[in-house]
């Protein structure tokens, strides 16, 4: 009866190692998935880049990642948008992401699961899925909000004073204890899935997890959008002060300090807007 113990605990420590063993290639795999996208967002803001922006009443330039290239129908705009956004948010969101998906592969590799890499990028995907949804909704906003600008010239005076109040507000947001609260799911991750590490599970677990983080960014959203939704050099920053804030100590305040800058923007911004700068 002992060796049959015996037996079946080195067993399990034989499986488990096996898992354990797994870990690298569920970490070679994130690299070269950030590797891609990164490179795929590189060429795509690029290309955006190199087309002329259009000037606008008020002193800006409205980005043409908003309108419809030449020959291009809306359905076709709106596609390539959400393609380029979708690659841009697996570059800027893995750094601050491969945390929570390495906690969930360990989670499902103590619980049993045979492949819990497998399960951990299926929940990467789910969660991605989410954000491919929020890039088509910020597409109908901002395509249509910039139709409206087109149209409308007043509207055009007043998008400077409007982004300067975008800021304020996304700044305002990063102070809140709902922020708090939100930034607080971000990080952390199941410590122990039980019975429950399988497909539907994984997949659940991505999209909770990829609506709480949009929500959650959705203030350094605003920032990317106001500072230039195809910008490379807006893309870092934002990228930056989104990993800075998940990954950062909660005792260092970071969410507080990013927000009290953007607010400080938004105050300039609207200064300017107004005449008195």
């Amino acid at each position: 009866m002992r060796s049959i113990s015996i037996t079946a605990e080195r067993a399990h420590r034989g499986a488990t190692a096996c898992r354990q063993g797994r870990q690298p290639v569920f970490l070679g795999t994130a690299a070269l998935i950030f590797a891609a996208s990164t490179t795929a967002t590189i060429l795509g803001c690029a290309s955006m880049a190199s087309m002329d922006g259009i000037p606008m009443p008020g002193g800006w330039m409205m980005s043409p990642a908003w309108l419809p290239m030449c020959g291009q129908t809306w359905r076709e705009a709106a596609v390539s948008f959400v393609g380029l956004w979708s690659v841009m948010m697996v570059a800027m969101m893995v750094p601050s992401l491969l945390p929570a998906l390495g906690r969930y592969h360990q989670a499902a590799g103590l619980s049993g699961a045979s492949w819990p890499g497998s399960l951990a990028m299926l929940a990467g995907v789910a969660y991605f899925g989410v954000w491919t949804l929020s890039g088509l909704f910020i597409f109908v906003i901002g395509s249509e909000l910039a139709a409206l600008a087109m149209r409308w010239p007043d509207l055009a005076h007043a998008m400077p004073m409007l982004m300067g109040a975008c800021l304020l507000t996304a700044g305002a947001f990063q102070l809140t204890p709902w922020k708090a609260r939100l930034l607080a799911c971000c990080r952390k991750g199941p410590c122990q899935i039980g019975q429950s590490a399988n497909r539907f599970a994984a997949a659940g677990y991505g999209l909770r997890l990829g609506l709480v983080c949009c929500i959650s960014c959705s203030g350094l959203v605003a920032v990317l959008l106001v500072l230039g939704v195809m910008d490379f050099s807006a893309m870092i920053l934002v990228t930056l002060a989104i990993t800075t804030e998940r990954l950062a100590p909660a005792g260092l305040r970071m969410p507080e300090a990013i927000g009290a800058v953007t607010a400080g923007a938004g105050g300039i911004l609207i200064a300017q807007a107004a005449g008195f700068v």
